[in-house]
């Protein structure tokens, strides 16, 4: 019976050990690793794929890859607009506290032909919220179909602009640019890019990524 009491009170022991091992590597994990939050849609939530073939995957991957200490926190949501984005990223402020927000939102607002400039309000809205909190900001433009007309078009296609030059963020005019010519980089529903678009769009997106992760921007 003895025997049995010291064994299991050194099981108890190792067991507390671990646990509290795991905790301080949990406290400190990413203490220093740079924390990019993406907010967008269902473009960076890699609909309709594995979200390891999304683009914001891949970007992690490669900056890893090129000796950058990031982590990617992935919060985005398909069919969301700029309005959602605006109402859900304080928590996300709070709970992963970024170094750099990417906003990719903005292609749902305009599929539904809401107003431009409440669009463009609410992308001030959220960088002004992330910059608030300490983190710099990444505004990826899209563009829509032609059929909206090219009034809306253009109105649209300078709310991206004018949010990023008056809340002093960077700027990706068009996220979908290297694909947008091909229809073979599109899923049957002529929306969503294929997994062979994603690296595309990772390279697309990554001087910029590079440029604010190093601290150059």
């Amino acid at each position: 019976m003895r025997f049995a009491a010291i064994v299991r009170a050194l099981l108890f022991s190792v067991l507390a050990l671990t646990l509290n091992s795991g905790q301080s590597a949990d406290s400190e994990d990413h203490t220093d690793t740079f924390t990019v939050l993406v907010m967008g849609d269902s473009i960076s939530a890699a609909y309709g794929l594995n979200e390891n073939d999304g683009w914001v995957y891949l970007a992690e991957q490669r900056l890893l890859e090129e000796g950058f200490d990031v982590r990617f926190i992935n919060a985005s949501i398909s069919g969301d607009t700029t309005g959602g984005g605006l109402r859900r990223l304080p928590a996300a402020l709070e709970r992963f506290q970024p170094d750099l927000v990417v906003i990719e939102l903005g292609g749902n607002d305009g599929l539904r032909g809401y107003s431009p400039k409440t669009m463009q309000q609410n992308l001030e809205g959220m960088a002004a919220l992330a910059q608030a909190a300490g983190a710099k900001v990444l505004i990826q433009g899209m563009m829509i179909p032609s059929n909206y007309g090219e009034a809306y078009l253009k109105l649209f296609a300078a709310a991206f602009k004018r949010a990023a030059d008056a809340s002093g963020s960077a700027l990706l005019p068009f996220l979908l640019e290297p694909i947008a010519q091909n229809r073979d980089y599109f899923q049957s529903d002529g929306i969503h890019p294929t997994a062979q678009a994603q690296p595309l769009l990772m390279e697309h997106t990554l001087p910029l990524l590079i440029e604010l992760v190093s601290g150059d921007s």
